[in-house]
């Protein structure tokens, strides 16, 4: 079986050209300069070329605060690029698998976020984002948007990472308490994706297309995910670092950030027998590799 990827250094990228091999799976991987996703034509050349038995819609524009004042750019990339990945997996009949967020929501609920769940971004990016999910689905009914969270991984730049950076000059670090959510490894969500494409590619069942929610199990605070990186670090003999729990308004950015991102993963268990690991293993298997 071959998956093609969008990206090329992105974590879930990074994650998928990893465990693709051992899951007897070819990963192509492409981006720039061959596939840009401002430039309809180069969507569709690479993917008639390569021929693959399923697109994994990976690539985004992810940052954040950077998009309240480029929207116009990030809808290009986030909801006009990957129509037309959808339009171009259309054509060529095979499913595609597209990577979401759970910035679609407003962040207000006090429960989880179930996929029905009416949505409402409050940033720039989460509303390129709800746009590729709605542009998707308007042309491609053999899809699967997986709305996954706080994603980290070995690879590219992420909170682990960051985290253990600041440790290494610093003594304490203050990190936000008050915004709720599952840290998910890339890895993890790899694994998932190659999952979930054996399924699409064997089953036409209608249940298996649709929106899932994609995040590990448990849930946190980014102070309780710091607080087990800062954990792992000691464990591995490293140095000790004093966290501060603040609150979102102490920590003013450019883009809101969704207070509440726990995301109910049930219909994956129910409808894929997909269940991510714990964060806290997961972090710890992913700490392993950097420390």
């Amino acid at each position: 079986m071959r998956i093609a990827v969008t990206g090329k250094q992105g974590q879930v990228v990074s994650a998928l050209l990893e465990r693709g091999p051992a899951a007897g799976v070819e990963i192509v991987a492409v981006g720039r300069p061959e596939l840009d996703l401002v430039d309809r034509s180069s969507i569709r050349a690479v993917f008639s070329e390569i021929k693959p038995d399923a697109i994994v819609s990976a690539a985004a524009y992810t940052a954040v605060d950077k998009a309240e004042s480029e929207e116009a750019l990030a809808f290009v990339v986030n909801a006009d690029g990957p129509t037309v990945i959808a339009e171009t997996a259309k054509e060529l009949g095979v499913p595609v698998v597209h990577l979401s967020t759970d910035y679609v929501f407003p962040g207000d609920k006090q429960g989880v976020y179930v996929e029905t769940d009416p949505t409402g971004p409050v940033s720039a990016y989460g509303r390129s984002k709800l746009a590729g999910e709605e542009g998707i689905a308007a042309v491609n009914p053999n899809h699967v948007i997986l709305r996954t969270a706080w994603v980290y991984s070995p690879f590219g730049a992420n909170f682990v990472k960051t985290m253990l950076r600041l440790a290494e000059t610093r003594n304490a670090v203050n990190v936000v308490a008050d915004q709720h959510g599952t840290p998910t490894s890339a890895l993890d969500i790899a694994d998932a994706v190659i999952a979930i494409v054996k399924r699409l590619s064997t089953d036409s069942n209608p249940k298996l297309r649709g929106v899932f929610h994609l995040t590990g199990s448990g849930e946190a605070t980014w102070a309780d995910f710091a607080e087990a990186i800062f954990a792992g670090l000691r464990a591995k003999g490293g140095k000790t670092v004093s966290l501060g729990r603040i609150t979102t308004a102490d920590y003013p950015t450019p883009a809101k950030r969704p207070a509440n991102s726990r995301l109910s993963n049930d219909k994956l268990k129910q409808v894929y027998g997909i269940v991510l690991p714990d964060w806290k293993d997961a972090t710890r298997a992913v700490l392993d590799r950097l420390l």
